[in-house]
């Protein structure tokens, strides 16, 4: 199974356990995966038994690369079911809003990579764990889509205008810089990993939420933790402040413009504006346009909004033409309709941002 659901019996209570199974695509989301997932969750609401969710992914290479876009292709192009692509962005904002939301306690272990929906899956869990080598990034510039499901929420959490410096140029965060900027709240070795799931299991639930919240709080805060010192040195340390003063403009071209023209011997920086370079310029705008108004949205809104941005990028050429580059033909030369940031029309991005639903017409079915 794809996603391999476990229900682990402890001394009172019982532990949910999600594990993403797909390995050999670094766990990378399929709709099936995603139904399998929901399908758990919802069973998980309202039975008594289950008192907290553990997930993780299965292997040591990755959590989760996000959305396995590459099975989106044949649909985006016309050659396959026309309707997936749809289908699977609208299930998978579902199945984060539903961990966003979850009435008990979610706790994420990630290892390895935690990219794109990988990074909204583990943002919308309450306690996010994280191992030594842990990369997390939103990368989705490269494929003409936007940092999606709740990234509007919580990129727009991060200190300063990183968000947008993380949108625009995919940046590659290590353990340290995670932990600095808040996106994982703690780390462990992967060897705690089993370690953790016997502690839990020797707890008493007693399906009490704010009970057992309390216990899985003290109970995660008495492992025993890593000297961060002994990390590998974060990068945002280093760039936090060119970063800063990059991205303070009030012009999205301007800033792109900044930089794109900022020296650096470092090589993960020259990465960063190698991406942003490369990247889609529609991307740019949507997220710049994410982040603004999504500063004043409810989550609920967010993910809204941001679907409505999702099915708008299958309907235009960008998207398909991201993945074909990247994962089809590997050419890496991507046509993107527009050259340049300063080329892309207002009026074609704020057609990524209707419609705006609401509790009758949202087809998540929020509530």
């Amino acid at each position: 199974m794809p996603v391999e659901v476990q229900e682990l019996a402890c001394r009172e209570g019982h532990i949910g356990l999600l594990t993403l199974n797909s390995p050999k695509t670094l766990n990378a989301l399929t709709e099936d995966m995603v139904n399998q997932a929901q399908h758990a969750l919802d069973q998980w609401t309202d039975d008594s038994r289950i008192c907290l969710v553990v997930l993780r992914g299965s292997g040591d290479r990755a959590f989760c690369a996000g959305g396995n876009i590459k099975a989106l292709y044949d649909g985006l192009t016309g050659k396959g079911d026309t309707e997936a692509p749809g289908r699977f962005f609208t299930a998978e904002y579902r199945l984060n809003y539903s961990l966003h939301r979850f009435p008990k306690p979610v706790v994420g272990v990630a290892r390895g990579i935690v990219m794109g929906g990988g990074l909204g899956l583990l943002s919308a869990c309450r306690y996010r764990l994280v191992t030594p080598d842990v990369t997390l990034a939103m990368p989705e510039i490269s494929i003409g889509l936007f940092p999606d499901v709740g990234a509007s929420w919580f990129l727009n959490r991060l200190p300063g205008r990183l968000g947008l410096f993380m949108g625009l140029t995919g940046a590659r965060l290590n353990v340290a810089d995670s932990l600095r900027v808040g996106l994982a709240d703690m780390v462990i070795e992967p060897g705690q990993i089993d370690i953790l799931l016997a502690k839990l299991q020797d707890e008493r639930w007693r399906g009490e939420p704010a009970a057992d919240d309390n216990r899985l709080f003290r109970l995660l805060h008495q492992m025993e933790a890593l000297d961060y010192r002994a990390l590998a040195p974060g990068h945002l340390e280093q760039h936090e402040q060119t970063i800063a003063k990059l991205t303070s403009g009030t012009e999205l071209p301007a800033i792109v413009g900044q930089l794109l023209a900022a020296e650096s011997d470092d090589p993960w920086w020259q990465n960063c504006t190698q991406t942003l370079r490369q990247g889609c310029p529609v991307t740019a705008w949507l997220i710049w346009n994410q982040l603004r108004k999504g500063q004043q949205m409810s989550l609920k809104d967010v993910f809204r909004m941001e679907l409505a941005m999702a099915l708008e990028c299958t309907r235009r050429p960008d998207l398909a033409e991201g993945i074909r580059a990247l994962l089809v033909d590997k050419d890496q030369s991507p046509d993107w309709s527009y050259p340049t940031v300063a080329d892309v029309p207002e009026a074609m991005v704020e057609q990524h941002f209707q419609p705006e639903w609401d509790d009758l017409t949202d087809p998540m079915g929020l509530d």
